[in-house]
């Protein structure tokens, strides 16, 4: 089955401190965004539905599980989800290891908002384009799920820019068997064009 995105990127903030946790709150709602605030790595954990996308604003030093190993667990979940790292100033090394691990960013405290916002709605936005490949690369596997060995056979050598001829050459069959095959691979693969139909290849080969 496809992945299913839910509606409406959320911007999930985690973070111990209640004053820095409704600050962020206001302000990320301020630019129209929903934000969701959580106290601890574990209540975000408990909280979160898979599929949700957006971002995850992050404390790097919480008490309990840390913005590190939070990251990590997300890693092993496998939730992909972008994650912004606010960072004390002696924490930046921690912030350093953190964006090898994935990280999307790391903002310095005390931060500016306006950079802030913008790092999260860059952040958002990659995750929509993410998801949004993601989807469409399922639903391409699903279909291609559909073609019998010697449909997808056929749909890879049309793809490459084999003409018919040539493709029943190869295959030892008749051009009428080819052009039935390829009627119905088309139709499987829901694609409209020859244009149509190599995109999706070429997507599922850069996948």
């Amino acid at each position: 089955m496809a992945t299913e995105m839910k509606p409406d990127p959320t911007v999930f903030v985690v973070d111990d401190d209640d004053a820095v946790r409704h600050f962020l709150g206001g302000l990320i709602a301020s630019v129209e965004l929903n934000v969701e605030t959580y106290a601890s790595a574990q209540e975000f954990l408990d909280a979160y539905e898979r599929g949700r996308g957006g971002c995850l604003v992050l404390d790097i030093r919480m008490p309990g599980m840390s913005g590190l190993e939070l990251q990590k667990e997300l890693v092993t979940r496998d939730i992909r989800i972008p994650v912004v790292i606010l960072t004390g100033h002696g924490d930046v090394q921690i912030a350093v290891q953190a964006m090898k691990a994935g990280a999307f960013d790391f903002i310095e405290k005390p931060f500016n908002n306006e950079l802030l916002l913008d790092r999260i709605q860059k952040a958002v936005a990659q995750q929509i384009d993410v998801t949004t490949d993601r989807v469409k690369r399922d639903d391409i596997a699903d279909r291609i799920s559909l073609l019998t060995s010697r449909e997808r056979q056929i749909m890879d050598m049309v793809a490459n820019g084999e003409m018919n001829k040539m493709i029943a050459h190869r295959l030892g069959i008749s051009e009428k068997t080819v052009e039935i095959h390829r009627h119905k691979v088309m139709e499987k693969m829901q694609a409209k064009s020859l244009a149509d139909l190599v995109r999706m290849v070429v997507i599922m080969e850069l996948g």
